[in-house]
């Protein structure tokens, strides 16, 4: 995507953020990190909090990827379900995620240790689009009270209307350890933070490559950048990084998928339309997602596409999901339509790790808006010397994309196909 953020919501409504310096000759820090999404800016800050001198390059602007053009959902957890992940990694390896990945909010401790003005929400509602899908959230809310004392409400139909102004789901899950905020002035506010802490963003400053030896070599337009480590944060565009056999390795592990949100003009009925002021999500393959913004347009993402080439119009795109679950303002205005990349992985894990003093975190699969603040931050008490936690999310299991360069990506539009059908014939 390169069309400027202005096209979007959060754009238009973002805080102001200085233009910083692009890359000028070569350089030597102690940390390169690449990217400059969540992931980067939180890995940067935390490097920088930690006595490290710290180089940020980000190809386009800071937060111009998924970072700028999600949701703005804060969901707890990771796509698995915390029953799903006891059962296939054991009840020690469950304990250890859910502490991270459920329990842990580092976006909410960031906001208040900057005092990052971000519309910052709690509430954050799954909703059931079967009454199979119900039965299962119910039964993991059950579980989830019993074998971790986490709380959150089971909503059953009768009482959606509490939450949502929509008879169209059977149920869901409220919880208010989730929420929403503008995300993009959330990456202002850490790229502030990592300013004030001594960190030197560069921007308009694309990384071609890593030479990922003992002390790897950046290069990048501009220059090189010798360090002692380098993070690798560029998620969907990480296949645009090529390591020292030329090859981008890491980008097999992901495959981009297109989504595509609105924002309507402000709207008298907003608060008929989410009385309880949560983010929703509903519980489809191809999801639809969406939430009130602070003055009261109602932000909604739903349908997918698997070629890069986005709608024509994206506004027209979109309205038929949002007049599906709300028909009373299907003929709403809609001021602003963009969409953006979101890296998938196969197993819709994150994949997190090192090689050798290179560390990578990405292929958040659309669930990362909490979890890309708590990766940043882990790499960076492992880079102090402390691993325990950055490994707990380095040992999720993780797989490329078969087919290689020119079929991985047919191939998985495929199943994610399949899976979008079966959305469809209920």
């Amino acid at each position: 995507m390169s069309e400027p953020l202005t096209y979007s919501y959060y754009g238009g409504s973002a805080h102001r953020w200085p233009p910083q310096p692009r890359l000028d000759g070569d350089r030597y820090c102690d940390v390169v990190v690449i990217g400059g999404g969540f992931t980067g800016l939180a890995a940067a800050l935390a490097c920088a909090e930690r006595g490290f001198s710290v180089i940020l390059l980000e190809k386009e602007k800071i937060a111009f990827g998924a970072s700028g053009r999600n949701g703005g959902q804060l969901i707890p957890g990771l796509r698995w379900t915390a029953s799903e992940l006891e059962k296939d990694f054991g009840p020690e390896r469950a304990d250890a995620l859910f502490e991270l990945c459920w329990r842990q909010n580092r976006v909410k401790a960031r906001i208040q240790k900057h005092n990052i003005d971000c519309d910052l929400k709690a509430g954050h509602l799954e909703a059931a689009w079967t009454s199979a899908d119900f039965d299962a959230m119910r039964r993991e809310a059950e579980y989830l009270s019993a074998r971790f004392g986490y709380q959150s409400d089971v909503v059953a139909k009768p009482g959606m209307g509490a939450h949502i102004g929509s008879k169209l789901y059977h149920g869901g899950i409220y919880d208010l350890q989730g929420g929403h905020f503008h995300p993009i002035n959330y990456a202002i506010g850490l790229g502030k933070a990592a300013l004030a802490a001594g960190v030197n963003i560069l921007e308009d400053c694309r990384a071609f490559g890593v030479e990922d030896g003992v002390q790897p070599v950046v290069s990048a337009l501009g220059g090189a950048i010798r360090a002692s480590h380098v993070i690798l944060a560029a998620d969907s565009w990480m296949s645009e990084i090529w390591m020292r056999d030329g090859e981008p390795r890491l980008g097999r592990y992901t495959v981009p998928i297109m989504n595509y949100n609105i924002a309507t003009a402000p709207l008298a009925n907003a608060d008929t339309l989410l009385p309880s002021d949560a983010a929703v999500a509903d519980s489809r393959f191809v999801l639809n997602y969406f939430r009130l913004s602070a003055d009261k347009r109602l932000i909604f993402g739903g349908g997918e596409r698997y070629s890069q080439t986005p709608p024509r119009d994206i506004a027209a795109f979109v309205r038929p999901f949002m007049a599906q679950v709300f028909p009373q303002i299907a003929d709403a205005k809609i001021d602003y339509g963009w969409g953006g990349a979101v890296a998938v992985t196969m197993n819709r894990l994150p994949h997190i790790g090192r090689r050798g003093n290179v560390f990578y975190a990405h292929g958040f699969s659309g669930h990362g808006a909490l979890v890309t603040t708590l990766a940043g931050e882990l790499i960076a008490e492992a880079m102090a010397g402390t691993a325990e936690r950055f490994d707990v999310l380095a040992n999720l299991p993780s797989k490329p994309f078969p087919g290689g360069k020119w079929l991985r990506r047919p191939l998985a539009t495929l199943g994610l196909l399949y899976y979008a059908m079966k959305d469809k014939l209920g």
